[in-house]
This record gives structure tokens, sequence and C-alpha cells, in this order.
């Protein structure tokens, strides 16, 4: 791979770990709301939107986790 390819890929990683911890700080968000919810909402339609909200980001972020496994991969 030539160094403009490889530079072009770095700058992207760099974009995908920028993009994976502002989704990690949002599901962050999302469960301390969902926790500070009083525990008879918990249960409610409230709380099950955040709690789906959450396992959301939180596969989000396991996606971002192997698209960064793999640019480091493309650029060594």
């Amino acid at each position: 791979m030539n160094a403009a390819r490889r530079k072009e890929i770095k700058a992207i990683l760099k974009v995908a770990e920028d993009l994976k911890g502002r989704v990690e700080s949002l599901k962050e968000d999302e469960q301390e709301a969902h926790d500070n919810l009083p525990e008879s909402l918990q249960g409610s339609e409230r709380g099950t939107l955040a709690e789906s909200a959450i396992d959301s980001l939180d596969s989000a972020a396991q996606s971002l986790d192997e698209v960064i496994a793999y640019l480091e991969e493309a650029s060594a």
C-alpha cells in the first residue's frame, strides 16, 4: 500500500475512533438517565425504550470496534 492510501486509512481510523467515543458517551448518558428513573418507570414504555436505545448504542460501539480493527489491519 502506498503512503497516500495509508494516510487516508489513518485519517478514517481517527474518525472511527472519535465516533466510537461519542457513541459510548451517549450510551453512558442514556444508561445514567435510565438508572435515575424511578423504579416504577424503569419497567414502563419509557424505560423499555431507554433500554432498547442503550442496547442499540452498545451494538453500534461494538461494530465500530470491528471497523477500527479492520482499518488498523489494512494500514499495517
